[in-house]
């Protein structure tokens, strides 16, 4: 009897998390092959939903999924732990120790075996080797960044509320570099969520006169992948609520005190987060010899494998995937484009246990759609099903917006649970502050 096909996917983000349980559940399961997922984190979150926790709109608890239990459910090994090397040769992934906060080791360094390798680390922050950035700004790449900063915001709202002395410059004062769809749907989510904060009896604080919340972007508009009628729409709405958008503004440097310009203005801030860019995790630059470009990113093929080895796969954000029809560009980093590739691969990766030739992976744009709290959703929806390019906004666009994350939702747990758990939230929202306060 031979040995079961090892397929080792290594990162469990959006794209990671669904392709180990379909796989677990078309697979793993049924005895025809051994699937492990390698992720650093205990819990997986829905990386869009970031900047709901810092601002305070969610708890990250009440929507984390356990890797363990998951893997339990669907036929998947989870093992802990973060990539740090890759033999080829020996179809080996090396991974690092994993220790405790108190220093005590957890698990020792390993190596893991494959036949099939997929890498689905996703991105991280690129501050472009700003200075101050790292010791003074907030990067909200994971469930702890976002709690950090939110602690931070709560703790600025009741120093300011009990000190006797006048507020100073920097004091209540947020700067979000970076007017991606990350940035300005947390600047819409702050204006709404510090209201709520201040008006659990922190009355010593005037929210329309005392909180500043600045949008700053380098480039002429914000939402600059976007469409420009997205871009308008929520760049009017923004400005109506008071937050001041700042564009053609490069940033050269972060302090204590606050964002320093180019053109020398330096803009008093308590609270900083950094949001103008990403790139993949730097261990995977030239990793084992795998072609990368300058963002750390493996390049692939049409058909999801890296350029010099058939046996290694790249999803998501970590992967520079040719955007097919559209010649000289990339996949953008998206979770719609990271859904899409699970799903292809799973079909994929059992052609190639039979020893058929793999397919393409053609991306279909859907449109794209940003948040702006309780205010409204702007966005366009694209494809055959809207007939071409559709402009929507308000209710409409808020049920497609919440819709996505049902979408990986129901891919991780089914169409039950993620209904019961859905009517299960629901109800408990009416019994809890509107904001969390700790």
């Amino acid at each position: 009897m031979s040995e079961l096909h090892r397929i080792v996917i290594v990162g469990g983000g959006a794209g990671g998390l669904e392709l180990a349980t379909r796989l677990g559940d078309t697979l793993g399961k049924k005895g025809l092959a051994h699937v492990t997922l390698i992720e650093k984190a205990r819990t997986h979150f829905w990386k869009p939903h970031l900047h709901e926790i810092a601002a305070g709109s969610i708890d990250v608890h009440d929507h984390a999924t356990d890797y363990l239990a998951q893997s339990h459910w669907h036929g998947f090994r989870y093992r802990v732990g973060e990539m740090v090397g890759l033999d080829r040769e020996r179809r080996l992934v090396h991974v690092a120790p994993v220790a405790d906060d108190e220093g005590q080791i957890v698990t020792a360094g390993y190596s893991r075996a494959y036949d099939t390798l997929v890498i689905a680390v996703g991105s991280q922050t690129n501050d472009f080797g700003t200075p101050g950035v790292a010791e003074h700004a907030i990067s909200l790449e994971t469930p702890a960044d976002a709690e950090r900063f939110h602690r931070r915001l709560v703790n600025a709202c009741l120093r300011a509320h009990m000190q006797e002395a006048p507020l100073q410059p920097r004091q209540l004062q947020v700067a979000i570099i970076g007017a991606g769809a990350t940035g300005v749907e947390l600047a819409a989510e702050l204006h709404k969520t510090t209201r709520t904060l201040v008006s659990y009896n922190l009355e010593r604080i005037d929210p329309e006169r005392d909180i500043r919340i600045h949008l700053i972007e380098a480039g002429p508009r914000i939402l600059p992948a976007l469409p420009e009628r997205i871009s308008a729409s929520a760049s009017g709405l923004l400005q109506k609520l008071g937050v001041r958008v700042r564009t053609d503004s490069r940033v050269t440097g972060v302090s204590a005190e606050g964002v320093q310009f180019a053109s020398g203005e330096l803009v008093p801030a308590e609270l900083v987060v950094w949001a103008a860019g990403v790139k993949a995790p730097a261990f995977l630059r030239e990793i084992a010899g795998l072609e990368t470009n300058r963002l750390n990113q493996l390049v692939v093929r049409p058909t999801l494998q890296t350029t010099r080895d058939d046996g290694i796969f790249a999803l998501g954000d970590c992967g520079a995937a040719p955007w097919l029809g559209h010649e000289g560009k990339n996949v953008p980093p998206r979770a719609q484009a990271a859904h899409q590739q699970a799903s292809h691969l799973v079909k994929q990766i059992q052609r190639r246990m039979r020893g058929q030739p793999l397919t393409p992976w053609t991306y279909r744009d859907f449109g794209s759609l940003v948040s702006l709290g309780e205010y409204s959703t702007v966005g366009n929806l694209m494809g055959a099903l809207v007939g071409g390019n559709l402009w929507v906004e308000g209710l409409f666009a808020r049920t497609m917006y919440l819709s996505l994350y049902k979408m990986h939702q129901v891919a991780l747990h089914g169409w039950w649970k993620t209904a019961l758990g859905s009517a299960s939230r629901w109800l408990t929202r009416s019994t809890e502050p509107r904001v969390k306060l700790h």
